[in-house]
């Protein structure tokens, strides 16, 4: 089993950032414009979306050309539209018969407590996203959604550490790819599954973090609204799936959020997890969705420890070096 590390190691998906470092707030674009098949799950209980209902297996259309994550809160689903703009202009598209319309589902995070709360990403900066799409190294921390992300703020903002996008991938012997890509911005702390270390978390008036679930049981005076944090994922993979089985893979890759995030799925988050899969051939799906859980676990702590500090606020590598 390989790790190279990154969800472009899954043929046929490129990723694009686009972001504002002044402002703290960005876009990512994973993109399949030849087609892929699509599933979501949503778990956060404060979620913001486009097009998620065409991914019900029920539903007409069967396959997405892109899917982006945003900042900006409800008003960074705007850049999605930049996206769908960019793909036209290449051809891309479900055909009507008059023309051709890109599916591309959207979920976006609430990143406007750090930054500039008025502006946020917008059809120019999906666009950009989208140009921006290759199969080159992905970039980490602070870009794209994960440009104004942060973990921790059970406390409030102020005690809350700064986070970012992550990625990783498995290659299997027998040629199944499966990766994933992540904007940590979760209301809860985040912990490395394999240790059960605190990554980052809300800290204290010293220097060490505070116990969220303590924090859930004392005064919420200072503590997050809700709607203001969600994790937004894509996991895909190379497997042959239809909807259904797309969808139960995103259920499944939800796994990982919990093995690192606690809490989650909290009312203060609108976690989501879709899952794209590209189709070279079958493989069953409990081992991509258990891969796929596997690989979003390790892209939340890359997230986590690729972030550097901006906007007043530490990152990992702070905490670390101060040590």
């Amino acid at each position: 089993m390989s790790r190279r590390g990154s969800i472009i190691d899954v043929p046929g998906v490129r990723v694009g950032h686009a972001q504002d470092e002044t402002a703290l707030t960005g876009c990512t674009v994973i993109m399949t414009e030849q087609g892929a098949v699509c599933g979501v799950d949503v778990r956060g209980s404060a979620p913001g979306t486009r097009e998620t209902d065409l991914l019900h297996p029920i539903n007409l259309i069967q396959e997405v050309h892109a899917v982006c994550l945003s900042g900006g809160s409800a008003f960074g689903l705007a850049a999605a539209t930049g996206v769908m703009r960019y793909l036209e202009t290449q051809g891309h598209g479900f055909d009507v018969g008059v023309g051709k319309v890109p599916i591309v589902p959207a979920a976006v995070l609430f990143d406007l407590g750090i930054g500039n709360a008025h502006v946020r990403p917008d059809e120019q900066m999906g666009y950009l996203a989208a140009m921006n799409a290759s199969r080159e190294k992905v970039s980490e921390g602070n870009v794209g959604a994960g440009c104004g992300a942060t973990v921790g703020k059970l406390a409030g903002i102020k005690r809350a550490m700064k986070s970012g996008i992550g990625t990783a991938s498995r290659i299997m012997p027998n040629g199944l790819v499966v990766g994933a890509i992540v904007a940590v911005n979760a209301v809860g702390e985040v912990r490395d599954p394999s240790t059960g270390t605190v990554l980052a978390g809300p800290r204290g008036d010293e220097e060490g973090l505070l116990d969220s679930i303590a924090l859930l049981t004392g005064s919420a005076a200072d503590g997050p609204l809700p709607g203001t944090n969600t994790t937004i994922a894509v996991v895909a993979s190379n497997a042959r799936l239809d909807k259904a089985q797309a969808t139960k893979v995103a259920q499944m890759a939800h796994d990982g959020l919990a093995r690192t995030i606690y809490p989650v799925h909290t009312m203060h988050d609108g976690d989501t997890v879709f899952a794209v899969a590209t189709g070279e051939r079958e493989w069953a799906v409990d081992l991509v969705g258990a891969l796929s859980a596997e690989v979003l676990a390790e892209a939340v702590v890359r997230g986590v420890k690729a972030a550097r500090s901006a906007g007043g606020l530490p990152a990992w590598g702070d905490r670390v070096s101060d040590k």
